[in-house]
């Protein structure tokens, strides 16, 4: 594969006027793609209790929509109509390892945008209707043909069908209308209207989805961030309090103390920040216990590093990212938890977050370095093979 999966148009190019602006169709963007996971493996996916997945099932004529959530059963895809149903499985990539490689094509993106990658098959005239999302998400197509009706802005404010589980949006006039063949690619903004449609009984796409945190998600998880830190003691302070005279008023010297509240913690970088990596890597399901039932040492490490190489793969539903903060000094974020490293642990610390296996040898590591891996081992965000 092109360094760029925009074809002539750079990947510089595609953020300077593409990224959060409007949508791009790419022909061809994969020309090569191979499907790690077919139909009846993404239906067994469905099946099992830990993965996030629903059914849309529409009648002919868009009249009538029905949502089911997983985990299903047998019966329930037998009992399937012959056209205008959807499977939609969330984060196949954390479940088939396979699945995460087209996923590395983006890491253009920060990892904190990711979101997961999800995977869709539709039957002849199936999808979800005409909506839109809060994120970014590329569309590739891996199987099959589907219809993509796209265009106009939309936000809380638009209309939408209303007693319909589903969003549909009423006042849909699309500007574009591509049927996309396996190794197309779609990007869709946030808020742009699309309506993907299955043109065959084996359409598949996989849509590689980024985030964005809503204000209220940022302003609630950073102020209980912050809450958690203090004691009862801290608190608000008026020893230039003067006499006022109606004593219901709360005068402006009191909202600027407020404010001044705010802004001190918000100027202390080395707070914002570790809540910052923190709160972008806390794994998509944290209820999923991934850590090992042996935990495991430096000593072990080296002991297992005498009969021969061993390799760290990051856990495919794990998040990484990584700030400096200061010469040799860097804080690894792993699935919402802070390492402070330094030294040579730095270059360990900022590959983990751009590489998915790390590959040691006997003699190369400290001790350091080797307490890192541990650490992350035991946690659950890398395994070894």
């Amino acid at each position: 594969m092109s360094d760029s999966p925009f074809g002539d148009i750079s990947i510089e190019e595609f953020l300077r006027d593409y990224w959060q602006k409007k949508p791009l169709l790419v022909r061809n963007a994969f020309p090569d793609i191979e499907v790690p996971v077919g139909a009846d493996e993404l239906a067994g996916l469905s099946l099992e209790d830990d993965v996030e997945s629903r059914l849309v099932i529409q009648s002919p004529d868009n009249n009538h929509w029905e949502i089911k959530h997983g985990p299903f059963d047998d019966a329930t895809f037998a009992e399937l109509p012959e056209s205008h149903w959807t499977l939609l499985v969330q984060a196949v990539d954390h479940w088939v390892p396979e699945a995460s490689e087209i996923v590395e094509q983006f890491r253009f993106i920060p990892n904190w945008r990711y979101d997961d990658l999800m995977v869709s098959f539709a039957s002849q005239g199936g999808g979800v209707g005409p909506h839109y999302d809060n994120y970014d998400v590329f569309l590739i197509q891996t199987q099959g043909q589907r219809r993509w009706e796209v265009g106009g802005f939309f936000d809380q404010n638009s209309p939408r069908r209303p007693n319909t589980p589903v969003m549909i949006m009423t006042d849909w006039d699309p500007e574009f209308n591509w049927v996309l063949e396996p190794g197309d690619m779609l990007y869709i903004p946030p808020q742009v209207g699309h309506n993907g449609i299955g043109e065959s009984d084996d359409c598949m796409t996989y849509s590689v989805g980024f985030r964005a945190p809503s204000h209220a998600e940022v302003m609630r998880n950073f102020t209980d961030f912050i809450g958690e830190t203090l004691t009862s003691e801290s608190r608000y302070t008026d020893p230039d309090l003067s006499l006022q005279d109606n004593p219901g008023e709360i005068r402006p010297e009191a909202l600027e103390k407020i404010r001044a509240i705010f802004t001190d913690y918000l100027q202390d970088d080395a707070r914002l920040g570790e809540w910052l990596g923190k709160f972008v890597t806390d794994p998509k399901y944290p209820e999923l216990d991934q850590s090992p039932e042996q935990p495991a040492t430096i000593e072990e490490i080296r002991a297992a590093l005498q009969t021969g190489d061993l390799c760290f793969i990051r856990n495919e539903g794990s998040r990484f990212s990584y700030s400096v903060t200061g010469e040799d000094q860097v804080q690894l974020y792993a699935d919402g938890n802070c390492f402070k490293v330094s030294g040579s642990s730095c270059t360990l610390a900022t590959s983990l977050c751009q590489t998915p296996t790390i590959v040691i040898s006997q003699g190369e590591w400290s001790d350091q370095q080797l307490q890192l891996l541990a650490d992350l081992y035991n946690q659950g965000s890398l395994y070894t093979e």
